[in-house]
């Protein structure tokens, strides 16, 4: 059994709205921009294991078999370039993924079998999904280097949280400083929304935690 990871624990608890904020504030453009759930009920958080795709060559290479080399807790990234016409996640590897315990997928491109994602809770982040082949398509050209995931940039072993509203980088250089300004943030809505439920109009709520400087760039 692995280590429990503090800070994966620690992100694991905060929604990704908050730690956008965090970024923002912190200047840290790491939001991976159109990258969805394929199901909004879906969560994940891990360290990435990244891999990285490009057009198939001459003779072609392969789509991978790197599934058994990933560790159990870890969100797989994969970087096909958004590219939407060549699929490069399905159904057997959901079903691997799924079984050795990985947090999810996100990929900055199409995925396809979706059905078995969404009957197996195995939450897949993607641009898109069809059902058309990434084989003599697409072929991987790197594992565990830095990628880019919807317009993020990802280096192996960053944090990825997914939940309903998309997916975010906490990178692995700033991850304390990004989470201590995310449970800031978290804190501060929360005694937001305690406070109106108490009777205080939203305005007064606002000004009394500084909502409107939360997000605000700091030098």
């Amino acid at each position: 059994m692995s280590t429990p990871d503090p800070q994966v624990e620690r992100a694991s608890k905060l929604d990704t709205s908050t730690i956008s904020d965090a970024l923002d504030r912190l200047g840290i453009a790491s939001q991976c921009l159109d990258i969805k759930p394929r199901d909004p009920s879906f969560r994940m958080t891990g360290r990435a294991f990244t891999l990285l795709y490009g057009p198939v060559g001459k003779p072609a290479g392969t789509v991978g078999d790197y599934i058994d080399d990933v560790p159990p807790g870890s969100v797989i990234a994969i970087d096909n370039g958004g590219r939407e016409n060549a699929t490069v996640w399905g159904d057997i590897l959901t079903e691997i993924a799924h079984r050795r315990g990985i947090a999810g997928t996100a990929i900055d491109g199409a995925c396809r079998d979706i059905a078995l994602a969404l009957s197996l809770g195995y939450p897949v982040y993607s641009r898109s999904y069809s059902m058309r082949t990434g084989k003599d398509r697409v072929q991987l050209n790197a594992t565990n280097i830095v990628v880019t995931i919807g317009g993020a940039r990802l280096q192996p072993g960053d944090i990825l949280r997914g939940d309903a509203d998309g997916v975010v980088v906490i990178p692995r250089e700033h991850e304390l400083e990004v989470l201590v300004a995310s449970e800031e943030i978290d804190r501060a809505e929360a005694a937001i929304r305690e406070s109106v439920r108490a009777g205080m109009r939203l305005t007064d709520a606002r000004k009394q935690v500084g909502y409107h400087q939360l997000q605000t760039k700091r030098s």
